[in-house]
């Protein structure tokens, strides 16, 4: 990536000028097919599956964002993981964290383990269980922080270190921090993997995944793989997500003011048993945060001092966030993690990391802070 600050690039990237008539937005190419010269005779693109230039387009904003040589699209973040994972063969070992997002623990157990990929949950935060997790055949260390939904943080400089003394690979999904707030690849980590659904994209509109990595070889393999089994998204959902990407930067910073605001409200209100963001000073995490972070990011979970009943009154009583799934978008979400996001997740597995019933998780979205306080107050009344 250039000097440029990344709100300047993704700007830059997303309305040059094309060569044919000028256009500062970039062209929408809609077409499944491309013309040749004479049979055999390949141009830069040929079919769409292959590659496309609004995706390229795209892949290059993806590749700008994390400060990385390569950037993929793919149609959703689940095709994302399952293109890191083809990395794998049957026989390979997989550790992975205690507290990770429900599609990525239902992969795991339904399409990983099928292909005979064993896999070990761990707690990421603890070295020494870490390092005991590990067994000669394990080739990935996939991890997330922050974790979904509970936002526990994981030293990354350490599990890159653990990582490299075992001899494998280390991939992480980084978007609940988005690049803006987190660079994890140049700390060494090898796949990034972004839900770009969520805050790359950033308008509920699109669904999409991504991976970036700095390694030759294994990007030629992932970029085989997405032309051989064909998971990626077409043009005009790539025209949408570079769209949003030019205000990653200003959209993310609005998050953040958002957050720690309805954080604090709700850390001092009687009905929360405890708040959990990392700005917040009580976070456990808080002081790695701010090494490894540059900012602490849009997202806010909580648990109520309430039953189930109670839970469901509240998340059915708010005006201003929206009782959904996903996060990252422009508007405030809110969520019940063991119904919604992690129903697939055992109940007694959910318990032991702390996704009880009564745990909410919300995305700040770029409204009036004191708006969304306001709602959160009078749901709270329901309680």
């Amino acid at each position: 990536m250039s000097s440029r600050s990344l709100d300047t690039e993704l700007v830059y990237l997303g309305c040059r000028p094309e060569p044919q008539y000028g256009a500062v937005c970039p062209p929408i190419f809609q077409t499944s097919t491309f013309a040749q010269d004479a049979p055999g005779e390949y141009g830069d693109y040929d079919y769409t599956r292959t590659d496309n230039p609004t995706r390229t387009l795209l892949q290059q904003m993806f590749a700008a964002a994390e400060g990385a040589k390569y950037g993929l699209a793919f149609a959703s973040g689940m095709a994302a993981i399952d293109c890191v994972f083809s990395l794998l063969k049957a026989g390979d070992h997989v550790v992975t964290g205690m507290d990770i997002y429900g599609g990525t623990y239902r992969y795991l157990h339904d399409v990983a383990a099928r292909r005979g990929i064993t896999f070990t949950q761990a707690p990421m935060d603890d070295e020494a269980a870490l390092r005991a997790a590990l067994k000669p055949e394990t080739r990935l260390i996939w991890f997330e922080s922050p974790t979904n939904p509970l936002l526990n943080l994981v030293d990354i400089a350490m599990v890159v270190q653990i990582a490299k003394d075992h001899g494998c690979y280390t991939a992480i999904d980084n978007t609940f921090m988005s690049p803006y707030f987190q660079r994890p690849l140049a700390m060494g980590v090898d796949f990034v993997m972004h839900s770009v659904t969520k805050y790359l994209n950033g308008h509920s509109d699109v669904v999409m995944g991504a991976v970036m990595t700095n390694h030759d070889v294994e990007y030629t393999h992932l970029k085989s793989m997405q032309n051989a089994i064909g998971p990626t998204p077409g043009p005009w959902d790539c025209y949408l997500t570079i769209r949003g990407m030019k205000t990653l930067a200003v959209r993310m910073r609005q998050h953040e003011i958002g957050a720690k605001a309805v954080a604090e409200f709700l850390a001092g209100h009687p009905k929360i048993r405890r708040a959990i963001y990392p700005g917040l000073a009580a976070h456990p995490h808080h002081e790695l945060a701010k090494r490894q972070m540059s900012g602490f990011g849009g997202m806010v979970s909580f648990e109520l001092d309430s039953d189930l009943e109670g839970t469901k009154r509240f998340l059915c009583g708010t005006e201003l966030f929206t009782l959904a799934v996903s996060l990252g978008g422009v508007e405030s979400l809110v969520q019940q993690p063991a119904a919604m996001t992690h129903f697939e997740v055992p109940k007694a597995e959910r318990e032991a990391v702390g996704i009880t019933d009564s745990l909410v998780r919300a995305s700040i979205g770029i409204e009036d802070p004191q708006d969304l306080i306001d709602d959160l107050a009078q749901a709270l009344e329901r309680v």
